[in-house]
């Protein structure tokens, strides 16, 4: 019975194609009809395969295999008496219209014509700061170290001496995690896995994402920071500010001017706040630097013994500086960046720019 319904789709299949002549069209409907990969009468015939009897199997298997090299066989004989080409990968069709341009030769690729433009990519403001910023480093003889974005709470604030009643340790300030883990809301604790696990002279920059609860023109959830540190023997808060200067001058221009301010941070003692003279007005007074004439550019200090304890760095041998810089903030003032979520809206009209 099985040989049977596979003489009739043979005969079937023949009629359908004698009908079908030379239309490029009808005869594409034929080979869906028959061979199709969904719903061909072939994908019938193979199911039924396992429905039979394993004595009739053998025969069945036999004869639907030649049906197939028939209809195969005769669908692209077909095909090319149609004049039909079809694509690999699609089923798309050009028929008789198509082999007439190619005998008339009018279907010819003019390689005259230009190519289809390829964008390129470009770096991202913020890429290009950081590698400014690293560079000017290295040439300092400092090192450029990372670390984990997921932190604990010890490397994150209590080695860096920020009290439990600390408003940055607030869930509106920080976003925890499960398991007493937390997204690090800077740079710092990478000074601190570095202080426990090497010894003193350390001269490193740090890199990096940071996450905080805060969303508006000036700040965004993700950000930017680089943060530096300096521990050796006989470090001074004369040595911060000769860095600082060197690295300020590097950055922007040998004219602009640096001053330091006090300031206070847990983790520096003293601390201090620089400032720049205004790269858009020359101190004139300008809306970016609210008429003032200096610009806040980064916070820096002393590093606290109480820090040093923490990570096992003798104190009463060694000091040192850390300072830190929020990168898209520094983007922003070096090419005129109004809108910190520009740098994160993934427009091209803002990278291609610097391609």
């Amino acid at each position: 019975m099985g040989t049977t319904r596979l003489d009739e789709v043979r005969t079937l299949f023949l009629a359908d194609l004698e009908s079908a002549g030379s239309d490029a069209a009808e005869v594409e409907k034929v080979r869906i009809a028959y061979a199709g990969k969904k719903s061909g009468v072939l994908n019938e015939l193979t199911a039924t395969l396992r429905e039979l009897p394993n004595e009739e199997k053998r025969a069945y298997g036999q004869a639907l295999n030649a049906l197939k090299q028939e209809i195969e066989s005769k669908l692209d004989g077909a095909k090319k008496a149609a004049g039909t080409i079809v694509r690999p990968g699609t089923a798309k069709i050009k028929g008789e219209g198509f082999s007439a341009k190619a005998a008339e030769g009018t279907d010819k690729i003019d390689v005259t014509l230009p190519g289809i433009p390829v964008v390129c990519g470009a770096e991202h403001p913020v890429h290009i700061v950081r590698r400014r910023i690293e560079e000017i480093f290295l040439r300092m003889g400092y090192d450029v170290e990372a670390g984990p974005e997921i932190e604990d709470d010890w490397h994150n604030f209590e080695a860096l001496n920020i009290p439990p009643d600390h408003p940055a340790r607030d869930d509106q300030d920080t976003f925890y995690l499960r398991g007493g883990y937390l997204l690090r809301t800077h740079t710092s604790p990478v000074q601190a896995r570095v202080m426990e696990s090497r010894q003193p002279p350390i001269r490193i920059v740090v890199p990096g994402r940071v996450y905080r609860r805060d969303s508006d023109l000036r700040h965004s959830p993700m950000f930017h920071q680089i943060e530096g540190l300096l521990v050796d023997e006989g470090v001074t808060f004369g040595h911060l500010k000769a860095t600082l200067e060197t690295f300020l001058h590097a950055l922007f221009s040998d004219d602009v001017k640096v001053r330091l301010r006090p300031g206070y941070f847990p983790f520096t003692e003293p601390s201090a706040e620089v400032d720049i003279s205004c790269i858009f007005c020359g101190q004139k007074g300008c809306g970016v630097c609210s008429g003032s004439g200096w610009i806040e550019i980064l916070g820096a200090g002393m590093v606290d013994p109480r820090v040093f304890e923490a990570v096992g760095v003798d104190s009463d041998r060694y000091t040192g500086f850390a300072f830190g810089l929020g990168l898209d903030r520094v983007a922003m003032l070096v090419y005129g960046i109004p809108d910190l979520r520009q740098l994160f809206a993934g427009d091209q009209r803002l990278t291609r720019q610097f391609a």
